[in-house]
């Protein structure tokens, strides 16, 4: 069967072991536990259940899961293996199961809730590198997306991710997951709901602004986390202006973006965040 879940659209028949522009061909993770480290709603108390998917169509030079997204490492498992994922962060206690870069096997993620669902929220956390007939199909297991807009500027996308396209994509799928209402249990965990995420890039805070604009125009129910944890790792020495972190005036840049079109709902990082060892150990 011809794989286009994603805009790259390849075509590639991965049933037949063949790899498509996402590097992968089976269903590949490389770890599930419970995660501390996501937005407070999501980790909440006992942490994020989070299943971290190997492979990824848009493969960003400066990837902190660089291993993953480009397929470098993992553990080949069935659909039923999946669901049984779902079941034992489940009976651990996680406060959602957190699939992380899905886009790539949604049918297959699809089939395994088929097999068993779990009782509690179920978070899509995505670069937003996605078509809205797939986001259709996520939209029928997810309460909760977590989307990464990484650029708006086409130079920037082709630049660190070789698809110039990139905001083509995202901004309406964003749109789109931006529809999901707003619920919070009595503590503060989050039932269902968007919140978008963006990572502040080296001499890149000018379209960060556009990017804090768009969001602007989201509504107040949609949640803005703005990240300054970029930290160079995967192929950033090629690239001289990515061998460093963000600059104290990188940020207050950001922030005052933030300010300015008056954001509400809005998680923040300290810069001491960018640091290697917030990045997971690999199992697989």
């Amino acid at each position: 069967m011809e794989c286009n879940l994603c805009p790259a659209g390849c075509g590639v028949d991965r049933s037949l072991g063949k790899l498509g522009r996402c590097g992968a061909s089976g269903l590949k993770i490389a770890k599930y536990y419970l995660h501390p480290f996501e937005e407070p709603p999501i980790s909440f108390s006992k942490g994020s259940g989070c299943i971290f998917f190997c492979g990824c169509s848009l493969r960003c030079v400066f990837c902190q899961n660089y291993e993953l997204s480009h397929n470098k490492r993992g553990k080949d498992i069935t659909v039923a293996e999946l669901a049984d994922i779902f079941r034992e962060l489940e009976e651990r206690g996680a406060d959602n199961i957190n699939l992380v870069t899905p886009t790539h096997y949604v049918d297959k993620i699809a089939e395994a809730f088929a097999i068993y669902r779990p009782k509690i929220p179920v978070v899509y956390n995505t670069h937003s590198y996605e078509k809205l007939e797939t986001l259709k199909i996520a939209d029928s297991f997810t309460d909760i997306y977590l989307p990464d807009l990484k650029f708006i500027d086409p130079l920037l996308s082709r630049r660190y991710t070789g698809r110039e396209d990139y905001a083509k994509f995202a901004l309406p799928a964003i749109e789109f997951m931006a529809k999901k209402p707003l619920k919070l249990d009595e503590n503060g965990k989050m039932l269902s709901g968007c919140i978008v995420r963006h990572l502040i890039m080296p001499l890149a805070v000018y379209d960060s602004v556009k990017i804090i604009e768009f969001v602007s125009k989201l509504g107040e129910g949609v949640y803005f986390s703005l990240m300054s944890q970029f930290t160079p790792m995967g192929e950033a020495d090629n690239f001289p202006e990515l061998r460093r972190p963000i600059t104290k005036r990188e940020y207050a840049a950001a922030l005052e973006a933030v300010r300015a079109y008056g954001l509400k709902n809005v998680f923040l990082q300290d810069r001491t965040s960018s640091d290697r060892a917030f990045v997971p150990d690999w199992d697989y």
